[in-house]
């Protein structure tokens, strides 16, 4: 693998600085690899090689970008154990559940999606004497996370490919390996010199100088909403586009006549999903108020069946935090979870019993929790849950969207019209009805401080394009 190196202009190149950092593997707080660290000096030679390319390849054909598509996901298939590996050593993901059977596997099908949704998108159309031409935007700054990193790269680049863009993508610092994999990928797979270009390093370093950067035309980055806001502070001055996927604190509503025993274990199980580590996690639980003592057993017995331990061995359910500063923030919420006086259901502070070491958390339950609690209007992201009780109907809907958030939402109901009804009148970007999986093909993005844009499918795909009117250009011959 190239850690020490950058990936820029279809060449493995060496940094323009000597800085290092350790990559962590969170399981044992001990160091797995070390990587190059960028700086402006690499971000102008990346944009450079980006905006070289950009001209070529906007103007290639559909059929040549489903080609490159296509040789991307062969390619990938030959890495994806890599791929896997890389996503355990760096963020503690249980190797054969999560990071093969999941997050290796999600970017993977951003691939797919992207190749299907590129086959029949309408990129020109007719309007009178009017055409309306959908055009790639340009040079494209992507900023990925730590917690589903192959998922989010490629999400990402695979729609700004299949619109003709080309980018520069910044990951994680604390998840960086899995990033070195998927560059030699789409480098087997021949993406031409200049169209893909990585640079490692953080926030400060690279991140900022590539959304203040005037040849970048669009940035589209996912992590924190505060994060988030920086972002669009700093791509301001030169008036870019900017797509933000950012934080949530999605309610998960169980109405009355719902199963409770299929809800309950199902929406614990979600939120236990990658640690807790989700934007979209179901974290807070809402169930009728004289339900309350019922919910709370169901939800301890599905607890009592995680286990946590070694991302290594295949009968883990759930690994460690990504990193000890994670692991010290979900700490805090569950101290202030107690402090404020909800009623602990199960888990609690501190690791698990028998691990010594690691960034380990104990999932945790909390009930009687009432909207003001911060561990009901703050985002944790670890695996905490938060139960809160509503009157009726109405009640449910108000306190679900009484937050500045608006990533996701959950519903479940007997009456399958009646979760519809529901979950029209949520303020989110996503509703989940009954339990129903991600769909790739659909939109994913939020409202309100979760972000701005859509990302996933043809709609991924809209977000790295420019419309363009041509007045006159007259009837079809």
């Amino acid at each position: 693998m190239h850690q020490h190196q950058f990936y820029i202009d279809g060449q493995w190149v060496e940094p323009a600085s000597a800085a290092r950092r350790d990559v962590i593997n969170p399981a044992t707080e001990a160091p797995v690899a070390s990587i190059a660290m960028g700086g402006a000096d690499d971000v102008v030679r990346a944009v450079a090689a980006a905006k070289a390319a950009f001209p070529a390849f906007a103007a290639s054909s559909r059929d040549a970008r489903l080609d490159l598509l296509a040789r991307i996901g062969a390619a990938y298939k030959k890495r994806f154990d890599d791929m896997a590996k890389a996503i355990t050593a760096e963020m503690g993901a249980p190797l054969k559940m999560l990071a093969g059977g999941a997050q290796a596997a999600s970017g993977l099908g951003h691939f797919k999606a992207a190749a299907a949704a590129l086959k029949d998108f309408e990129f020109e159309k007719r309007q009178g004497a009017t055409r309306i031409l959908r055009e790639p935007i340009g040079v494209c700054a992507l900023i990925t996370p730590w917690n589903w990193p192959a998922n989010q790269m490629a999400c990402k680049i695979a729609p700004a490919l299949a619109a003709g863009c080309t980018m520069v993508l910044k990951p994680s610092e604390l998840a960086p390996l899995s990033a070195v994999v998927l560059a030699e990928i789409l480098d087997d797979a021949g993406v031409p010199a200049g169209v893909f270009n990585l640079v490692n390093g953080d926030g400060e370093g690279v991140g900022g100088p590539l959304a203040a950067h005037p040849d970048v035309d669009m940035v589209s980055f996912t992590g924190s909403t505060r994060a988030g806001k920086l972002v669009m502070k700093t791509a301001a001055d030169t008036v870019k586009k900017v797509a933000l996927e950012l934080g949530g604190k999605s309610a998960n509503i169980l109405l009355d006549d719902a199963d409770f025993a299929k809800a309950v274990k199902q929406g614990v199980l979600t939120l236990l999903t990658n640690s807790g580590q989700n934007c979209n996690a179901p974290s807070r639980m809402l169930v009728p108020a004289d339900r309350l003592d019922e919910v709370e057993a169901l939800a301890a017995a599905v607890l009592e069946r995680a286990v946590v331990g070694d991302p290594l061995s295949d009968a883990t359910t759930m690994g460690p935090l990504a990193n000890g500063a994670q692991f010290a923030r979900v700490q805090q919420f569950i101290e202030s979870g107690i402090a404020e006086g909800a009623k602990l259901v199960a888990g609690g502070p501190g690791r698990p019993a028998g691990i010594a070491q690691g960034f380990f958390a104990r999932p945790t339950i909390f009930s009687r929790v009432t909207p003001e609690m911060t561990i009901a209007r703050e985002e944790i992201f670890g695996p905490v849950l938060s139960i809160l009780p509503y009157r009726d109907e109405e009640d449910a809907i108000r306190i679900a969207n009484d937050t500045p958030y608006g990533l996701s939402g959950y519903v479940s109901s007997a009456d399958l019209e009646r979760a519809r009804r529901v979950a029209r009148r949520l303020r989110t970007g996503n509703v989940h009805l009954n339990g129903a999986p991600v769909d790739t093909l659909a939109p994913f993005g939020g409202y309100k401080q979760s972000g701005l844009g859509r990302e996933w499918g043809a709609w991924g795909i809209e977000e790295f394009l420019e419309t363009k009117a041509i007045l006159g250009y007259g009837a079809e011959d």
